[in-house]
């Protein structure tokens, strides 16, 4: 699957013309193609950390050293960040996971793959896959919650098909498919609930362990 970026993603916001360089001001964002990606850098640490609601625009603009302004410039609101973080994140996410996926025959190995390199990227984006696991539901643009809907069935629906595969192989017993699944996404997404990046093990890691745990149910019985 290829994406487009999120320049092309986020193309109903206005872009802003480049600044001469040397010049810049508070109120006014750097000469920078990466402004865009700066404010939901911003914003998603901000979100993750102290919540959506008590979150304002200044907030943002305050933590970037600019004006209100030069956030509504790519943003008309708050909630258009909110939506462009979620969908961003589970756009990476996707990508991520499929292309490590597809380095791989052996259905078993699909499937630790699959486990390492979503929680490597969970810890990589560290806040803004808070921001979409929390707030997925609550997204306000009907285009970006239906594309987030469909990149969202179509994780889920690759998981589904590894797990196919491996009792499909008898790498994996018979076991039911959506339950399966459901296991295993539920363990890579509520380390969110207390994971710290720095902090210990890696996430990658984690997941490593809590795929040998889950193969040990799933191998066949000798």
């Amino acid at each position: 699957m290829v994406y487009n970026s999120f320049i092309k993603v986020n193309q109903g916001f206005q872009t802003m013309s480049s600044l001469a360089p040397n010049k810049k001001r508070l109120g006014r964002p750097p000469a920078s193609d990466n402004q865009q990606q700066r404010i939901l850098d911003h914003a998603a640490k901000l979100f993750a950390n102290t919540g959506y609601e008590t979150t304002s625009i200044n907030d943002v603009a305050a933590a970037m050293g600019v004006s209100k302004a030069a956030i509504y410039h790519y943003f008309p609101t708050k909630q258009d960040i909110y939506d462009a973080i979620i969908l961003q994140t589970l756009q990476g996410l996707n990508e991520v996971v499929e292309r490590e996926v597809a380095q791989e025959v052996e259905p078993a190995v699909k499937l630790r793959r699959f486990m390492t390199a979503h929680a490597r990227y969970f810890e990589q984006h560290h806040t803004g896959f808070v921001v979409m696991l929390v707030g997925f539901g609550g997204m306000a643009n009907a285009e970006f919650r239906e594309e987030a809907m469909r990149l969202r069935d179509e994780y889920e629906g690759l998981l589904r098909q590894i797990v196919t595969e491996a009792v499909a192989s008898k790498s994996f017993r018979k076991v039911d498919v959506g339950t399966t699944s459901r296991a295993v996404l539920s363990m890579l997404n509520w380390m969110v609930r207390w994971f710290k990046p720095g902090s210990g093990a890696s996430a990658e890691q984690l997941a490593g362990e809590y795929f040998d745990l889950l193969a040990g149910g799933l191998y066949p019985h000798e």
